[in-house]
């Protein structure tokens, strides 16, 4: 196989996008396949801006066309599981747009059924691209801040309007969408968190449905993370400030890793903290250490950079950036999160699955029903898409 034939499930607001990216032939060994949507209008707008691809109603049908080798999933969240699995039975390589789905169950079978399939996996997590959190991941994961004790994460820089929020019948609802800023937008950060510190033991949070936004789901969130080793994080999150932050700050017993406004700062403490701690007969002093400043020039390649990752592996067998068996990780820091404050009280990760589901099914029942909004077509990705300092 010299080029992949992709098959795009969804052409509305980021799957436009991806039409287009590929369409266009930035992705080396990558070529559209077919498109499928169930709305007409998105197909009329494929047929005229690519009129030559072929276009079908029906998923299944597209996938057991021939016609295509992968698939992209970029429908609604509560979808994209059951979708993969179906293009996975039918012998394609796969990506899912983020998240993996709404629960971790339904990403736990869907990873089961990659795993059966032996075709290749990715997850559209476009941040891992960007320099900055690669070397901050370096960085920490080789040891360069000796042992985590604290990560804080202020991201609230998603900002939306109201208008965002209707412009689509199944935006920031239960029944929808499946959650709100925790589902929607920090995803990217979520896996960013545990790609980098690893994933914690416990969560405690709090969730604001509807704070700054006439909607169902929560737009702004507070999560308190727990460890193995002790170590703490806190993860702030909202849709509603403005302007809003990006500063993620991870301090360990041999220094810290600050990202902040485009720059990463290394501080490297010459001795390890807790050397310091039980040897130094001061009781205070400033400490010696080395600084690193880290501001590259150039950005990630983003959602590009992971369409070209999923070419390479399906083609050349290379390592995925984004493998999407690790979309559940950050799922389940989101699931924890809603069960935490849903109940009130903290959670140990790995949680009741069953308790998740009939909390949030019993949302998705009684939550409220959108009609209109239609969403925005992207000639090209969105900077609101990427990684915004």
């Amino acid at each position: 196989m010299e080029r992949i034939r992709l098959g795009i499930v969804g052409v509305g607001g980021i799957g436009s996008a991806h039409f287009n990216c590929v369409g266009s032939g930035k992705i080396a060994g990558m070529t559209l396949g077919a498109v499928c949507d169930i709305d007409p209008e998105r197909l009329e707008y494929c047929k005229g801006v690519y009129p030559g691809v072929p276009r079908f109603s029906d998923c299944g049908e597209m996938f057991s066309s021939g016609l295509i080798d992968a698939a992209l999933v970029s429908v609604p969240h509560p979808h994209h599981a059951e979708i993969a699995e179906r293009a996975f039975a039918a012998g394609l390589h796969v990506i899912v747009e983020k998240p993996e789905d709404i629960s971790v169950s339904a990403a736990r079978r869907l990873n089961e059924a990659a795993k059966r399939s032996g075709k290749v996996f990715g997850i559209m997590f476009n941040q891992r691209t960007d320099p900055i959190f690669r070397r901050a991941r370096e960085i920490v994961r080789s040891g360069g801040i000796g042992e985590i004790k604290r990560s804080v994460w202020i991201i609230t820089n998603w900002y939306r309007t109201q208008h965002y929020y209707d412009s689509g019948d199944w935006r920031a609802t239960w029944s929808g969408e499946g959650g709100g800023v925790l589902l929607n937008q920090a995803p990217h950060n979520l896996d960013i968190w545990q790609w980098i510190c690893g994933m914690p033991k416990r969560i405690t949070a709090f969730c604001g449905v509807g704070k700054w936004h006439d909607i169902e789901v929560e737009d702004d969130a507070t999560i308190f993370a727990e460890y193995e080793n002790g170590a703490t994080g806190v993860f702030v999150t909202s849709t509603g400030d403005l302007p809003g932050t990006n500063r993620l700050e991870i301090t360990g017993s041999l220094g810290s890793v600050t990202v902040e406004q485009g720059r990463l700062i290394y501080k490297k403490l010459l001795t390890d903290e807790r050397v310091i701690r039980t040897t130094e007969t001061r009781p205070w002093f400033e400490p010696e250490y080395t600084t690193e400043i880290f501001e590259p020039k150039e950005r990630g390649e983003a959602h590009a950079g992971i369409l070209r990752s999923f070419a390479d592996a399906v083609l050349h067998g290379s390592e995925l950036i984004a493998p999407g068996y690790e979309g559940l990780n950050e799922l389940a820091i989101s699931n924890a999160a809603y069960l935490s404050d849903w109940t009130g009280k903290g959670v140990e990760i790995p949680f009741d699955e069953e308790l998740f589901d009939e909390m949030l099914s019993e949302r998705r029942r009684s939550g409220r029903k959108k009609s209109g909004g239609k969403q925005q077509t992207h000639e090209s990705y969105s900077e609101r898409w990427n990684v915004r300092f």
